[in-house]
C-alpha cells in the first residue's frame, strides 16, 4: 500500500517543527525543502537521529531540489520572511508573493494533483497567490490560520476560567490578521456560551488579545515569529485530509457567494476531508458580526489587488526578457 507524502517547503522553524510533528506521528512520508543549501538535509539528518529514541520509522528527505517532492498528496508551503518587531503583515507582501509565486511553480510543475497548504503570511492573500499561479480548484488550496487563531482564542478563554482547553469551542472567521473575527456567542465552555461566564469587558480583552496573538509572540522573542502552535495547526488539517475526517475546522477558503463574500479567500468553518475543503459551512451572523466580517474581507481585497499588480509585474518582465 503506497504511504501518503507530504512536501513541507521551507526548512525554517515552522517547517522543521511541521516536519518533526509528521515524522513522529507516523502517518505520511515527508519531504523537507528548502532553497537555502544544505538546510533541509541538516534538519532532517538531526530528525532522523532522533527516531531510535523516539521510535519512528517515517521515511524523511532533505532537499534543495524539488524533483523530491514528486507526486507529494500534501504541499504545505512555510516558506517566506517572518514578521520583525514593528513589521505588520501587510509590509510582508511584496516579497512574500513572490516567494510564494515561484514555489507553487515548482509544486504545479512536480505534483499537480497535490493539495496545498499554506501557512506563509500575509496568509489569506498568500493564498490568492497560490490559487492563481497554480490555476488549481479552489478545494485544492487551503490557508492554515483560522485553526491557530482559534487555538489562541481557546488559549485565553482557559487561562481566564482556569479550565482545560478540551472544554473550550471556539469560533474565529476572517483574515488572518487584525481584523479577525473572534465570535464570543458561538465559543462555549462545555457547551456554555462564553457570554454566560465572563463579563463583556472580559471577552472585549480576550477578543483583542487573539487579534494580536501573532504580534505578541514577535514582540517577546524580538527576533523571530510563533511556530509551534502554527505547526501543530497544520498538523490538525494533514491529518483531517489524509484520514478522510470530514473534520469541521476554521480555515482560510476561497468564498463564492458564502456570507455574501465572493472571490476572497477568508476564514470560514470548512469539513476538511480527502478531498481537501469539502464544504463551507455558512453560519448565520448577526448584523454586526457580519459587518466584521465583510470588512475583514475588504481588507483581504485590497491587499489581492497588490498581490495581482506584483504577479503581473513579474509576468510582464519574464514576457519582456523572452522578447
Amino acid at each position: 500500500m503506497r504511504r501518503f507524502k507530504t512536501t513541507v517547503v521551507g526548512a525554517g522553524n515552522v517547517g522543521s517543527t511541521l516536519a518533526q510533528r509528521l515524522v513522529e506521528k507516523e502517518f505520511t512520508d515527508v519531504v523537507l525543502i528548502d532553497r537555502v543549501t544544505d538546510r533541509g538535509a541538516a534538519k532532517t539528518l538531526d530528525l532522523l537521529q532522533s527516531a531510535p529514541v523516539l521510535g519512528f520509522d517515517t521515511k524523511i528527505i532533505g532537499t534543495d531540489n524539488y524533483s523530491h517532492t514528486e507526486g507529494s498528496d500534501i504541499v504545505v508551503i512555510t516558506a517566506g520572511l517572518p514578521r520583525s518587531p514593528g513589521m505588520s503583515r501587510d509590509d510582508l507582501l511584496k516579497m512574500n508573493t513572490e516567494i510564494v509565486a515561484e514555489v507553487t511553480e515548482e509544486i504545479v510543475k512536480h505534483s499537480p494533483d497535490c493539495i496545498i497548504i499554506v501557512v506563509t503570511n500575509p496568509l489569506d492573500v498568500m493564498c490568492h497567490t497560490a490559487h492563481r499561479v497554480s490555476n488549481f480548484p479552489k478545494n485544492r488550496i487551503i490557508g492554515m490560520a483560522g485553526i491557530l487563531d482559534t487555538a489562541r482564542f481557546r488559549t485565553f478563554i482557559s487561562m481566564e476560567l482556569q479550565v482545560s482547553v478540551d472544554n473550550i469551542h471556539a469560533f474565529v472567521l476572517g483574515g488572518h490578521g487584525d481584523q479577525m473575527v473572534p465570535v464570543p456567542r458561538y465559543s462555549t465552555v462545555a457547551g456554555i456560551p462564553i457570554p454566560e461566564l465572563l463579563a463583556q469587558d472580559r471577552i472585549d480583552a480576550l477578543v483583542e488579545r487573539t487579534r494580536n496573538g501573532g504580534a505578541e509572540i514577535v514582540k517577546l522573542l524580538k527576533n523571530g515569529s510563533a511556530y509551534y502552535a502554527p505547526s501543530a495547526a497544520a498538523v490538525e488539517m494533514i491529518e483531517a485530509i489524509m484520514i478522510d475526517k470530514k473534520k469541521i475546522v476554521p480555515c482560510s477558503a476561497l468564498c463564492t457567494g458564502e456570507y455574501g463574500i465572493s472571490d476572497t479567500f477568508v476564514g470560514v468553518p470548512c469539513k476538511l476531508g480527502k478531498n481537501g475543503v469539502e464544504e463551507i459551512f455558512d453560519v448565520r451572523l448577526s448584523n454586526p458580526e457580519l459587518a466584521m466580517l465583510h470588512a475583514s474581507a475588504e481588507q483581504v481585497k485590497e491587499q489581492a489587488a497588490l498581490v495581482n499588480k506584483v504577479l503581473d509585474g513579474a509576468k510582464k518582465g519574464r514576457s519582456d526578457t523572452k522578447a
